[in-house]
């Protein structure tokens, strides 16, 4: 029997006294009306602060109601959305019956279920449309919103290339056809009014991001824009049989024309009337700095040059300086941006996308003398990566004469990162390494063992009394010991000096240490990337390798180490004596290998039934694979190289069953040949059984 719903505490008191009294307080609005509730916004220019609020643009008016789901509604749809995530269903045909379901029982609920906190693509584009202005500043339909961008911008792309067919399909089942092309458009149109004041909200201003990549026609999975396109707090839920669509979202989209005059549309109608001061002031706002990166970026990389010289771009409005020397407005701005932990994110923008007449005075002006002391800042370190990413191999040159007297303090402080990026630009521009490694040899120490653990901050005996899902949470939260990692194999990538540091650290250490660093969430990936970069000697792989004679089954079983022996396949193609060693001591722990998953994955890549049954053929196997063996290259060997028993077995048994055929059509019923069949019978029967 259901118990008694009961509420207590101060807000159901709270309530109760609200619905006691006769005036009905009014619908709560997004956005308050008192000009001291207004949101203040620091600017960044000739050195002094100023203040302006948000009153260029006003909100859209009250947020409407749109009612909400009966409890037994909302029971059904939690029950649905429980369902596809378990994915249980029989077949391909059943879920999509289930989802058809769904649809219908939806049908007519659908703004009341994007209230709620769920939802799903030309339907639901047609009962959102007129209410998109609310629904994005809403805290739940916001998401819905978002989720219904992404997933219709393949559609798009889709009608362009085959649009009969999808009309056609619509046509069908009795719907007027809409492409979703107009879909977008009605979107963008119903929001024209409001992009200025949407581009703040913190609901809204995400729905926003995600429309704009997707007219722009960009990645949405592109590692540069996933920062712009949500928070690091947003939640990430994975259904099962939801179909991955990342490759698609890695890659650039077909857009039709009319999709660009809308991102013309939008730009132009966020930015009509803000002049420099209100713009510069978006700059360090936490809401509408992403939003200002994203236009800096389109504006940019599809006008390039011609909007950077444009008096009424983006781009000049927040620059407005031909040269941004020393002492210009410009100049203080980007100076008061270098420093700001919001703002620096719109100025590596700046700097990524800026075309190179423009990036080069203020690389000159404001930069060229200060790359070190730069960098050794927690903010302007990040300015200075993308800086360095867009030098040439003088300036590249002179930046390394200014920042490797700095390695010392940039390792103290945790700023390994600056270190990485000049290494890998260096390694482009191909520019001498040495300088950098005797920097980084006086930093961590002489000592060769010594100076990769201070690296990889490995702490052998530190945490033996703690729990190993405790040790997983510390090694999470350790960003320093991931910078150190990443330096570390940065380093393995170029041949010389680099190499060298790590190789000779590697080879001194001892075996405890070594098993240590490939059971290491974090050190492992050194390890692994020093046995498999490219123009890695045999020598180096046979030293380190043999080290570890003696432990391979141990590791083998370690969800960590397991990818470490996986490896070491890798590793030994040349080492034949080694590889075979290796085999010899999976073979010994087969037992344990197989109750581990780990331990299954390595026997499976090892090749191991094979080394089990048909050692020789495993042998030849091995010897002619340099790399680790994939799943159809091993079911290539099995058909052709050997066949097993049974298939053997069948071969004689349909030879013997064509020659008794050929017996009964010839009609020979003679003692001898009966004798004869018999005894063929009787061998057919000991093949099989043999």
């Amino acid at each position: 029997m259901p118990k008694e719903n009961k509420k207590r505490g101060r807000r159901a008191e709270k309530k109760r006294k609200h619905e006691d009294e006769e005036d009905v307080p009014p619908t709560k609005r997004q956005k308050s009306e008192d000009a001291e509730d207004e949101v203040k916004i620091l600017v960044h220019g000739d050195g002094d602060l100023q203040e302006r609020g948000q009153d260029a643009y006003t909100g859209p008016g009250e947020v409407p109601f749109y009612g909400l789901l009966s409890e037994d509604e909302q029971e059904y749809f939690k029950r649905a959305d429980s369902l596809l995530e378990l994915n249980q269903f029989a077949d391909a045909e059943e879920r999509n019956l289930f989802l058809a379901n769904v649809y219908k029982e939806a049908n007519g609920k659908e703004l009341k279920i994007a209230n709620s906190q769920s939802s799903q693509l030309k339907a639901l584009f047609r009962e959102f449309n007129g209410h998109f202005l609310h629904l994005v500043q809403h805290r739940f339909a916001s998401h819905c919103c978002q989720t219904l961008f992404r997933q219709s911008a393949q559609v798009v792309t889709d009608e362009l290339l085959a649009p009969l067919e999808d009309q056609q399909k619509e046509m069908e089942s009795g719907e007027p056809y809409v492409s979703m092309e107009s879909l977008f458009l009605y979107t963008v149109n119903e929001l024209e009014g409001n992009l200025g004041y949407l581009m703040t909200d913190q609901f809204a201003s995400h729905a926003l991001r995600v429309l704009l990549i997707v007219l722009s026609g960009q990645p949405l999975a592109n590692t540069a824009t996933t920062s712009l396109l949500q928070s690091k707090k947003k939640e990430k839920i994975d259904i099962t049989g939801l179909t991955k669509s990342s490759d698609l979202g890695l890659q650039a989209r077909t857009v039709p024309d009319s999709f660009q005059e809308a991102v013309d549309k939008v730009i132009s109608g966020m930015i009509t009337g803000l002049d420099t001061t209100y713009v510069r002031a978006l700059a360090a706002h936490p809401v509408g700095n992403p939003v200002l990166q994203l236009l800096i970026e389109l504006e940019l990389s599809q006008y390039g040059r011609k909007k950077a010289e444009d008096t009424d771009s983006l781009f000049r409005k927040l620059l407005p300086d031909d040269s941004p020397e020393e002492g210009t407005d410009s100049a203080s701005f980007i100076n008061g941006l270098l420093y700001d932990a919001v703002g620096s994110r719109l100025l590596e923008t700046i700097i990524r996308c800026a075309p190179g007449r423009t990036f080069k005075p203020i690389y000159r002006s404001l930069f060229r003398e200060r790359l070190g002391s730069l960098a050794r800042n927690e903010i302007a370190g990040y300015v200075v990566i993308r800086v360095l990413e867009r030098l040439g191999k003088e300036d590249l040159e002179e930046a390394v004469t200014q920042i490797c007297p700095q390695t010392g303090s940039l390792i103290e402080r945790s700023r390994t990162t600056v270190i990485k990026t000049l290494i890998e630009r260096c390694a482009v521009r191909g520019l001498d390494t040495k300088p950098i490694a005797d920097a980084l040899v006086e930093a961590y120490g002489e000592e060769p063992s010594a100076r990769l653990s201070k690296l990889l901050k490995l702490n052998i005996t530190g945490n033996e009394g703690m729990s190993k899902e405790r040790q997983l949470q510390v090694e999470a939260k350790d960003g320093v010991k991931l910078h150190g990692s990443l330096l570390a194999q940065a380093m393995l990538e170029v041949p010389g000096p680099l190499r060298e540091l790590i190789s000779q650290s590697l080879l001194a250490m001892d075996t405890s240490t070594l098993v240590f660093m490939a059971k290491d969430r974090t050190a492992t990936h050194v390890l692994q990337r020093s046995l498999t970069c490219s123009g890695q000697g045999n020598i180096f792989c046979r030293k380190i390798l043999q080290k570890f004679l003696g432990h391979i089954a141990d590791l083998a079983v370690d969800a960590v180490a397991s990818h470490v022996v996986d490896v070491f396949w890798t590793a030994s193609g040349g080492l034949q004596f080694i590889r075979e060693r290796m085999a010899e001591e999976l073979l010994e722990k087969e037992k344990a290998l197989k109750e581990s998953y780990p331990g299954r994955a390595v026997w499976r890549n090892w090749m191991m039934d094979l080394n089990k049954r048909r050692k020789s053929e495993w042998i030849s196997k091995a010897k002619g694979a340099q790399g680790k063996p994939d799943q159809s290259s091993k079911v290539g060997m099995s058909q052709v190289i050997s066949k097993s028993g049974i298939e053997l077995a069948r071969e004689r048994f349909a030879a013997a069953k064509a020659g008794k055929s050929r017996n009964s059509r010839a009609r020979v019923s003679t003692g001898a040949n009966g004798a004869a069949a018999g005894v063929g019978e009787q061998g057919l029967a000991a093949g099989i059984w043999h």
